[in-house]
């Protein structure tokens, strides 16, 4: 039984996609629960994974109130008492928490969570970052396994005590793309000149990934190539901020909102651009190699094992001003960016595949099953032939 809090578009949501999709029935029987998607998000299910069945649990969404969180805490609880499933896996924090509490409730023999990131630097105040840890640190105590999307985000979690080393697993993110269209088809979609260098930005438009740092890195490019071009597609709380500001680089700026088909918005790009304070292993970077595209990106969390510094992408402290320098630099040089696409093509598709993801998750779950007894030990030989 897999618990989200939320399928909003984003890396949590692709990757339990991947696995409903991807893991075989014959031998895992597994369902979805989830809360509902805010008012300035998109929902990934009904954008782009119709096909993947979601219980829905109305109060299990990111918000945190007491009195919804106990309702969801108490159906969940429920749901495991039927369903009676032999693993329970939560992804994202707050689902985390209620998930991993409801399943020593319901008495299921193994919880495992997967921290997609982490909450420890850029989100919240002290003391509320003080509280999470704690919390977490808790919670790592009543779980068998623990998985990491990155080593990075490995480290930081033992190095604040959440869990012990020897608890997680490292299993990157994987996910597919659509195919491309043509570069002109691209742009004539959406509305961006054939001819002018254009950057790209796929995320969420909320506080931890900077737009306000995005709108200032397209201030700088434009001044040294005054017809590059800039499209955000996702949505976000700051989302009208960065609608204010657009006038600020002379109607270059192209907000998109969510679409289905963000394909059509790499395939339309030069260059992707990230800009945030905190990541844990951004998906955006992953779609954009997937692309064959290189990334200008702020040098945090997990980023560094995505993009290889000056192979597949270039990336930068958190200034502007190195953003901005080395986004120029790629749009002034087509055989460096095109090589850096190139590499990053064959990077992503190697180490970021979701047939990689489900084998992946698959072997972890097929040796808790052999280690249980549910499964005999010809299980996992089975496994490494395949």
């Amino acid at each position: 039984m897999r618990v989200i809090a939320r399928m909003n578009i984003g890396g949590p949501a692709m990757q339990v996609t991947a696995l409903m999709r991807g893991l075989d029935t014959e031998h895992f029987d597994h369902r979805v629960y989830c809360g509902l998607v805010g008012p300035d998000e998109a929902d990934y299910v009904d954008l782009c994974a119709p096909d993947v069945r979601v219980r829905r649990v109305a109060t299990l969404g990111r918000s945190v109130r007491p009195a919804d969180d106990l309702r969801a805490l108490i159906r969940l609880t429920s749901a495991m008492r039927r369903f009676r499933p032999h693993i329970v896996h939560t992804h994202t924090a707050k689902a985390g928490v209620l998930g991993r509490l409801a399943a020593v409730m319901a008495g299921v023999p193994v919880r495992v969570h997967t921290f997609h990131g982490h909450l420890l630097h850029g989100y919240f105040s002290p003391p509320k970052t003080r509280l999470i840890v704690h919390t977490e640190r808790m919670l790592a105590k009543r779980t068998d396994h623990l998985v990491a999307v990155g080593g990075q985000v490995r480290d930081d979690l033992v190095s604040a005590r959440i869990g012990r080393a020897g608890q997680y697993h490292v299993v990157p993110p994987g996910t597919d793309l659509g195919p491309l269209p043509d570069r002109e088809t691209a742009r004539r979609t959406l509305g961006l000149p054939l001819d002018a260098p254009v950057v790209a930005y796929v995320g969420r438009v909320t506080g931890i990934k900077r737009p306000d740092r995005f709108v200032e890195v397209a201030r700088a490019v434009r001044r040294d190539l005054p017809t590059a071009r800039f499209v955000v597609c996702g949505d976000g709380d700051l989302l009208p901020e960065v609608a204010a500001t657009a006038g600020d680089v002379d109607g270059a700026l192209l907000l998109l909102g969510w679409r289905a088909d963000v394909e059509t918005v790499y395939a339309a790009a030069d260059v992707v651009l990230l800009t945030s304070d905190n990541e844990g292993m951004p998906v955006s970077l992953i779609e954009a190699g997937l692309a064959g595209l290189p990334a200008v990106a702020t040098r945090v969390g997990g980023v560094p094992e995505v993009v290889q510094d000056e192979v597949t992408g270039l990336l930068a402290t958190t200034r502007a001003g190195e953003l901005a320098a080395h986004t120029v630099r790629l749009l002034g040089d087509d055989r460096l960016r095109l090589r850096m696409g190139r590499h990053a093509q064959a990077w992503t598709t190697e180490r970021f595949s979701a047939e990689r993801l489900v084998s992946d998750m698959r072997d972890l779950y097929t040796s808790i099953a052999v280690d249980q007894g549910w499964w005999p030990s010809s299980s996992l030989a089975e496994q490494e032939t395949r």
